[in-house]
């Protein structure tokens, strides 16, 4: 079974290490088999592509995966680097929070 990560597709998160470092993006996918991320913007590489039918080719700049432990999620509330942990709601909901504020992350 694949390990369950706190980040999931859509949040923002800024990057800790590497070349990156700093960065802000959307989180556009997520491997859990090999515990890396495609952030939006962020480990751009470039790729030499031949033409096909649907697309020109050349050389196409796109997003790289980086490893989940360079990542943190963004406070939603001052948009610095935050943990993030679990609580439930009085509704019965459970729902991601910032440690930072106490924000709830999910909406």
């Amino acid at each position: 079974m694949a390990t369950k990560y706190k980040i999931k597709t859509g949040d923002r998160v800024v990057v800790l290490t590497g070349k990156d470092k700093g960065k802000e993006g959307d989180v556009l996918g997520v491997s859990t088999k090999d515990s890396r991320v495609i952030v939006q913007g962020v480990n751009m590489v470039k790729r030499h592509t031949k033409p096909t039918q649907q697309a020109a080719g050349g050389i196409v700049e796109k997003e790289s995966a980086i490893h989940i432990s360079n990542l943190a999620h963004v406070d939603p509330k001052d948009g610095k680097p935050t943990r993030v942990g679990f609580k439930s709601l009085d509704d019965g909901r459970k729902v991601r929070f910032a440690k930072r504020s106490g924000e709830v992350i999910d909406s």
